[in-house]
């Protein structure tokens, strides 16, 4: 049984979090697809990736699957899982635990415009009907 990620763990670093996000944008890659999601102007090696895949498997993130020669990894936790575990972290750990301060910061800091702020109250609102 793969173990997921919890409160406990740690988050995934930097570039774990840049291959990741690659991989949940295209479902499941080997290292040569991974490779050529990359940005031009990111060089990263070869074998950095493939050590990198590697690792996020060792820490239970990607399954892989043996094709031809090579793997091809596929994500076992998903997006939407570690972005909940990651903001239940900010919150506890930077903001006390008081989601009201990571809002009112968000607010403060990130320009919106009018859409984005109505969509904020549509999903508030709706937020408050579920209780």
């Amino acid at each position: 049984m793969k173990k997921k990620i919890d409160g406990t763990e740690k988050l995934l670093t930097e570039v774990e979090l840049e291959l990741m996000t690659i991989l949940w944008k295209i479902g499941e890659g080997s290292v040569a697809d991974v490779m050529e999601q990359m940005p031009k102007e990111r060089e990263l090696a070869y074998t950095s990736i493939s050590t990198i895949l590697r690792i996020l498997e060792q820490k239970d993130v990607l399954q892989t699957r043996k094709e031809g020669r090579g793997h091809v990894y596929i994500p076992f936790l998903k997006k939407a899982e570690y972005e909940s575990k990651t903001l239940q972290r900010v919150v506890d750990r930077v903001f006390e635990g008081t989601p009201v301060a990571l809002v009112k910061q968000l607010l403060d800091t990130v320009h919106m415009d009018e859409k984005d702020l109505a969509e904020i109250k549509k999903l508030i609102q709706q937020a408050g009907q579920k209780k």
